[in-house]
């Protein structure tokens, strides 16, 4: 009997060591619109469970930008200052707008090893800030080599709103994408019932088009999740379309 009990214990142990968390890149915007009081916006860049708060270092992205209107693209990358996140390395910076509009900051990672999962993980992350109540062409696609095209205005939104999106991959739709979608738990008020319930999931359909309703106020991160078409360093590599949406 004592054999089987710690045969049992060894194995509930294992088991939750080995819980499949979801990996989120995080692009975090201390405001999802900038006024005549508030000119500039404070980003801070990371790699985490958001909901369980438990991070992972994000080396110095590969890219980091921003897409003004959706055409004028400027290389904010030399403006990243390394900071610590859920006591990782993480990245931070700041930007004042010149002038009204539409603002998509963007990073793309240096893939992420993921042992566990026998893969490298690639998430190409975006949030959308609207500078001066400007912001019209919201669901205008950036061009990446995967993205979600907000079919929901990504700005402005209470909580309980629903968000609706399209995955992108190599410029088309990606039919039946699966959709991880977890909540950025920052003060840690949150707990889930069970392990099922800190992830949530929703696949698109044949059009790439998925719907989530967010239930709590705070930043919402949406993952749309494919395999690249080639392997990275002889591993399958992850793609993450995903975007940061702030719930009022």
């Amino acid at each position: 009997m004592k054999a089987r009990a710690l045969l049992l214990a060894l194995v509930l142990t294992v088991l939750g060591s080995t819980a499949a968390w979801a990996h989120f890149g995080m692009l975090i915007p201390d405001t999802d619109e900038l006024d005549q009081d508030k000119r500039t916006v404070n980003l801070t860049l990371s790699f985490s469970h958001p909901f369980e708060m438990v991070g992972m270092n994000l080396e110095k992205p590969a890219e980091f930008f921003v897409v003004a209107n959706g055409e004028d693209k400027t290389d904010l990358k030399a403006s990243l200052k390394e900071c610590k996140v859920m006591d990782h390395m993480a990245w931070q910076t700041q930007f004042t707008p010149r002038r009204p509009g539409l603002y998509a900051f963007v990073f793309d990672p240096v893939p992420y090893k993921e042992d566990a999962e026998n893969n490298y993980i690639r998430h190409i992350t975006k949030v959308v800030i609207d500078a001066y109540g400007e912001g019209e062409e919201w669901n205008k696609p950036l061009g990446l080599k995967t993205e979600i095209v907000p079919l929901t205005r990504p700005f402005g939104n209470y909580a309980g709103n629903v968000f609706q999106g399209i995955v992108m991959l190599d410029g088309k739709p990606a039919p039946y994408t699966r959709v991880e979608v977890e909540y950025y738990n920052k003060d840690g008020k949150r707990t889930a019932p069970n392990e099922r319930m800190v992830t949530q999931e929703v696949m698109a359909d044949g059009n790439g088009v998925f719907t989530f309703a967010c239930p709590w106020k705070g930043w919402w991160g949406f993952a749309g999740l494919n395999a690249d078409s080639q392997p990275y360093e002889g591993r399958e590599l992850e793609l993450g379309a995903v975007i940061w949406v702030e719930m009022r």
